[in-house]
C-alpha cells in the first residue's frame, strides 16, 4: 500500500505503532496487522488487534504479539484499565475549559453513522468522555479527550452534535477544511502484560494543519 510504518516500540508480548489514516485497524486485506507484518518483513508474524481507531483517525495503537497478551489486552480494555487519550481540533469554543460529555448513542449500520438518541432503547448506549480545552486559534479549539467508552465515531459525534465539529470531519459535517480530520491518538496507557507495570506510549501529531496552529500539545 506504500503506507510508512512507524513503530515506537516492540517485544515478544507488545508492539506499539502509529497507524496511518485511511488503513483499517482490523486483520484484513489493507489493514494495520498487515502493514505491521510488512514492516517487519515476517508475513506469518503474530500481531493481533485488540483496540481500534477509526478508519480516517491516527495516531499510537498497541498490538498483541501473542494469544496471552492478546486476552490480558482485552480485559484491561473491558474493564475500564486501558488509558486513551486524543487531541482534536474543533471548530468553535466549548462553554467550559473542561467537562465531561455524556450521551446515549445508536449506531445505523445501514449508513455506517452513529447518532445521539433521545431515550434508552434497543441498541442504544452510553458514551462518555473528559475533555479539557488546551489552546484557541482562529476560531478553533485544540482539546484533550478522555475515553470512558468507546462507542464508533464517539469524539466526532459528541462533538459535532454540540455545534462544534472536528476540523476536516466529513461524514457529520459539511465542512471543506484542507485537511484530514483533526483526531489524533495522542497517548495510550496498560498494565504491561508480563509483569503488571504500567506503561504509556505518547506520540505529537504531525507537523500539517491545522495542529501547526497551536503550540507543544504534549507535555
Amino acid at each position: 500500500m506504500g503506507c510508512a510504518m512507524e513503530i515506537l516500540y516492540q517485544d515478544s508480548d507488545i508492539l506499539v505503532c502509529i497507524k496511518p489514516a485511511r488503513v483499517l485497524s482490523t486483520d484484513e486485506p489493507g489493514g494495520l496487522p498487515g502493514l505491521v507484518r510488512e514492516a517487519l518483513g515476517d508475513p506469518k508474524a503474530d500481531v493481533r488487534t485488540v483496540h481500534r481507531l477509526d478508519r480516517v483517525v491516527s495516531g499510537v495503537m498497541v498490538l498483541a504479539r501473542n494469544a496471552r497478551a492478546a486476552s490480558e489486552l482485552s480485559r484491561q480494555i473491558r474493564e475500564d484499565q486501558f488509558r486513551k487519550e486524543y487531541l482534536a481540533v474543533v471548530h468553535g469554543r466549548p462553554e467550559s475549559p473542561e467537562g465531561t460529555l455524556r450521551d446515549l448513542l445508536a449506531r445505523d449500520k445501514a449508513r455506517r453513522m452513529t447518532f445521539v438518541a433521545d431515550a434508552p432503547g434497543k441498541g442504544v448506549q452510553e458514551a462518555a468522555l473528559s475533555y479539557r480545552v488546551l489552546e484557541y486559534a482562529d476560531g478553533m479549539s485544540l482539546v484533550r479527550v478522555r475515553l470512558h467508552t468507546g462507542r464508533t465515531h464517539q469524539i466526532r459525534v459528541q462533538f459535532s452534535s454540540r455545534g462544534m465539529p472536528l476540523v476536516g470531519e466529513r461524514k457529520y459535517a459539511v465542512l471543506d477544511d484542507p485537511c484530514e480530520i483533526a483526531l489524533w491518538s495522542a497517548k495510550i496507557g496498560f498494565h504491561y502484560p508480563e509483569t503488571g507495570e504500567w506503561a504509556e506510549f505518547s506520540k505529537e501529531p504531525p507537523a500539517v494543519f491545522p495542529w501547526t496552529e497551536f503550540g507543544k500539545i504534549i507535555p
